[in-house]
Parts: C-alpha cells; structure tokens; sequence
C-alpha cells in the first residue's frame, strides 16, 4: 500500500482493496485513460506514479518512458523497472508502504488478530507488509492477510525483502491500471490535483 509522502492523508490504495475489474487491454477504459497518462507533463506523471510505487527512481523510469502505445507496453516498463530497483530504491519503496487493511465488514476479532500480526511484522522487517490479493473476493481476504503474515514472519530478513519486492511489483501493476481507470473519468483536474492521486477510494 503506497502513501507517498509517509504522513500523507489518503485512502491506501493496496490491491486487496480494489474490486474486481478485468485486467489487460481489453477493457475499453484503458484507451483514453492511457492516452491522458502518456500526455501528462513530467511532474505530474512522476507525482501520479509515486501513489503506485514510493520509489522516485521508478517513477521517473516510467514516466521517461512514455508514450506507450498500450496497457501491455506500460505493465512491462513497470515491471522492468521494479526488476531494475537497487536496495535503496526498495528501502525508499518499502518505506512509503502501509499495512494491508481490510473491508469495514471485517470482524472486531479479525482487525485485532491482523492489527497484531501487522506490528510484529513490522518490528521484525522494519517495514509494512506487502501483499497482493488480486483474486481473493473481500470474504477471503483476512484470511488470506493473516496466513500470509504468519508464513512470511519465518523468513529470513534477505528472503522476505526478495517477496516484499515481487509483492510490491505487483500491487504497482494493479495500481498502475487502476491509474488508467482513472484518468480516462477524471477531467479538468489541475497538476496539483494529479499529485494527490489516489487510485482507489
């Protein structure tokens, strides 16, 4: 979950908080969207792009790389430059993460019990925990959070970054097309307003 700066007030836009939206290039929205992101001047991109990965050094690859000619084109600059992250890029990423939430209908016993596990995890690794449930309906999600903390929590410091760092990539996925969403409905905002994107609310 990305929150760039750190103290910043916004939804957390992690993937187990999206609905379930087709993904590609076949949903229709994505033309325009994309067409609007490949537009956008440099700051704003890099601004927008931050609330998908807290690496600046990734934000600005793949806004330098612009203009993609499809939502295929753009997933693959993400992804090559998240495979491209030094350790410090990471460290910077990981930083502007924050705990996975789940639904309000979640119960009391299921916000405590993941409260708990996420602030182990946290005085363990240093950093938030980072997970992408795309595919998992919101009735599976604490579940799927809870089981996922208390595996990783036996991992080595070296392995679990190395998951940190896959995870991370594809949550950035899931927010990059959310991104594309949308920008295809949101019109007439300012370069200000772009740099207070949250893709999901």
């Amino acid at each position: 979950m990305a929150v760039h700066p750190r103290r910043a007030t916004r939804s957390p836009p992690l993937s187990s908080h999206l609905p379930a939206q087709a993904r590609g290039g076949s949903d229709p929205s994505h033309g325009s969207g994309l067409t609007r992101f490949n537009t956008l001047p440099p700051e704003t991109a890099r601004a927008a792009l931050l609330h998908c990965c807290g690496s600046r050094r990734w934000a600005h690859r793949v806004a330098a790389h612009r203009p993609y000619p499809d939502p295929e084109a753009l997933l693959a600059a993400a992804d090559e430059a998240s495979y491209d992250l030094s350790q410090a890029d990471l460290t910077e990423a990981l930083a502007a993460e924050s705990s996975a939430e789940l639904d309000h209908g979640a119960s009391y016993a299921a916000l405590l019990a993941l409260d708990a596990a996420h602030a182990e995890y946290e005085r363990k690794f240093g950093h938030a925990f980072v997970i992408c449930l795309d595919g998992h309906p919101p009735a599976e999600q604490s579940d799927q959070l809870l089981a996922a903390i208390r595996r990783r929590m036996g991992h080595e410091e070296d392995e679990e970054r190395s998951i940190s760092a896959d995870e991370l990539r594809r949550v950035s996925r899931t927010r990059l097309l959310d991104l594309t969403r949308w920008l295809t409905s949101a019109d007439g905002l300012t370069a200000e307003e772009f740099g207070l994107f949250a893709p999901v609310g």
